[in-house]
């Protein structure tokens, strides 16, 4: 599959589809509290793409995704399926959301502490929110996208964090994954030269113990092999003329590079 430079037009609409994806984020926060389950976080946000948003929630049926959103609590590394667990004090738990608006996807995610996280997990969540943001300054045309990974990496690891390989960033657009990958650590080849026009994901997994993951028996939850626990965030990014823009920011993030 080759890279899909996007149209003015392409990037308006995903413009929107991005927008419309933070906004779930920001829609789902109060709900997000001890005591309730995931799939009630998944049938929330579900009413508020369908009915509210006009849109549709991208990993319903996806290659056999059964529900709408993705969460993923503690060692929990990505693809965690919502159901019956019920959010406790101290859970740190990723939610992803997809959605598809005029045929185009905006995708994105964020941790959420549940109540008072220990003093581990709320340095994971924020050194891996950090390397994301160091991540997304090295988007600029010309650039390679094995700067993205390679600083990444250096920045995780130099806090004793671990970088999950299994999975990566990925092209977005009209598809919910698009070439190019994105991956987050340095690899030999030094990736391929950015463009203006490009849309990508940028979405690191860090391990606060060992690198390595499993997938549990459901096909879909990606575990850490030594339950330590996990941390992810992810925004779509446009690359332009100047260096990038943020499609799926927060209002919560305006401050940060952009």
């Amino acid at each position: 599959m080759a890279i899909v430079i996007k149209t003015p037009d392409e990037i308006e609409r995903m413009r929107r589809a991005c927008r419309l994806a933070a906004e779930v984020l920001e829609m789902i926060e109060p709900y997000v509290k001890p005591g309730i389950t995931t799939i009630e976080i998944n049938d929330i946000c579900h009413d508020f793409i369908v009915n509210t948003q006009q849109a549709i929630p991208a990993p319903l049926n996806y290659r056999g995704f059964p529900k709408s959103i993705c969460t993923s609590i503690n060692h929990q590394v990505c693809h965690g399926i919502p159901g019956g667990k019920r959010l406790k004090r101290g859970d740190i738990v990723n939610i992803d959301v997809t959605i598809i608006k005029d045929g185009f996807h905006g995708d994105t995610s964020k941790m959420f502490f549940i109540g008072e996280p220990s003093i581990l997990a709320r340095r994971l969540v924020n050194v891996t929110q950090e390397a994301l943001f160091v991540g997304i300054e090295q988007v600029k045309p010309g650039a390679k996208s094995g700067d993205i990974g390679s600083a990444i990496q250096q920045y995780a690891e130099a806090r004793n964090y671990t970088i999950v390989r299994e999975y990566c960033g990925h092209g977005i657009g009209r598809e919910f994954h698009e070439e190019p990958q994105i991956v987050h650590y340095k690899t030999p080849s030094g990736g391929i030269t950015l463009q203006p026009g490009m849309c990508f994901t940028i979405e690191p997994m860090v391990n606060a113990g060992k690198r390595n993951v499993k997938v549990l028996p459901d096909g879909w939850t990606v575990v850490t092999k030594d339950r330590s626990l996990s941390a992810q965030w992810e925004h779509t990014l446009l690359v332009t003329d100047e260096g990038c823009e943020i499609l799926t920011l927060r209002k919560e993030e305006m401050n940060k590079t952009t």
